[in-house]
């Protein structure tokens, strides 16, 4: 039997120990509370404050509810370095993020956006399609999500390129990787989807630099962090014409403060975060699973690497 301690910032943690009760029946739960140093095996999180970590060389595992590990990996020495950060696999959120990727392209594709600002002026107008052998995507991103969405946006038929920090071989794409496959993928995406972790490395990618090697008429869907992107280089690209309009969920600021210039553009579609929720029943039971397997001493997939940050 195990004692785990929860903590998730803006969750509701009643709702969470019911899901995680019910796949962790034998072991014992309790909400961490400031001045909490009673000990624990396990530690499940989400944005925790550094007191609830910070000498907790005791506990076997750190869950993080969700893909990405950038704010639990901000907590830099606070974090007890001989235990594994370990991040969700997919729990739910792969499907979300390709079915949500999956319409982003095929609306700037089918050029509904277009069609629905004429219809706003009451206007009947065929548009020239696109080409879609000329319509390349590229994903940002060849992790277990980025993979998710090329397997969901291949059934179309779109030409598909994938980057990644270290080369990666997939049917259908082609791939690049590094610092000199990074040009060479940007010049080759007409739609570009960013899912990437974000890191010391790829904080601010989506610069003017990159993104204007983008071809003319480029169509960018960010996924993962507001701060991969820099929202004035975008904004500007976008005001030149260079490229063609943008779906974002993530943003540096978020909420999205009142009067942001992306409010009023209308190229830039809005979303509040939403691409994939961290579902509570699938997440408890990878937990439960990865829990079970750790104290049989058998090995487990999601550990973070501090150093690539991922």
């Amino acid at each position: 039997m195990s004692t785990i301690i929860f903590h998730a910032t803006g969750g509701n943690p009643e709702q969470w120990l019911q899901s995680l009760k019910q796949v962790l029946p034998n072991d014992t739960l309790r909400v961490w509370q400031a001045g909490d140093i009673a000990a624990a095996d396990y530690a499940i999180v989400w944005k925790p404050p550094a007191e609830m970590l910070a000498g907790r060389t005791g506990l076997k595992g750190i869950f993080n509810l969700g893909a990405g590990v950038d704010a639990i990996l901000q907590l830099g020495d606070a974090l007890p370095a001989s235990v594994p950060v370990i991040r969700l696999d997919d729990a739910g959120m792969g499907i979300q993020m390709a079915e949500y990727v999956s319409h982003a392209v095929l609306r700037y594709f089918r050029q509904l956006d277009r069609y629905d600002t004429q219809r706003q002026a009451q206007q009947w107008r065929f548009l020239k399609p696109f080409q879609k052998q000329e319509f390349s995507v590229g994903v940002l991103g060849l992790g277990v999500l980025g993979q998710r969405i090329i397997d969901a946006v291949a059934h179309f038929g779109f030409p598909l390129h994938g980057w990644s920090r270290t080369q990666k071989d997939l049917t259908g794409v082609t791939c690049h990787s590094g610092a000199a496959g990074l040009d060479t993928f940007l010049r080759a995406s007409r739609v570009l989807v960013c899912i990437l972790p974000l890191t010391g490395e790829t904080q601010g990618i989506l610069k003017r630099e990159n993104l204007q090697k983008l071809p003319q008429g480029a169509y960018v869907i960010n996924v993962a962090r507001g701060a991969h992107m820099i929202e004035d280089d975008l904004l500007a690209l976008i005001q030149d014409e260079h490229i063609a309009g943008a779906t974002l969920d993530v943003f540096e600021q978020e909420p999205l403060p009142a009067g942001h210039p992306f409010w009023s553009e209308p190229r830039i579609s809005i979303t509040p975060h939403i691409s994939a929720l961290t579902m509570r029943d699938e997440s408890a039971r990878q937990i439960a699973g990865k829990i079970h397997s750790l104290e049989q001493g058998h090995a487990i997939s999601g550990i973070v690497d501090p150093s690539r940050g991922y």
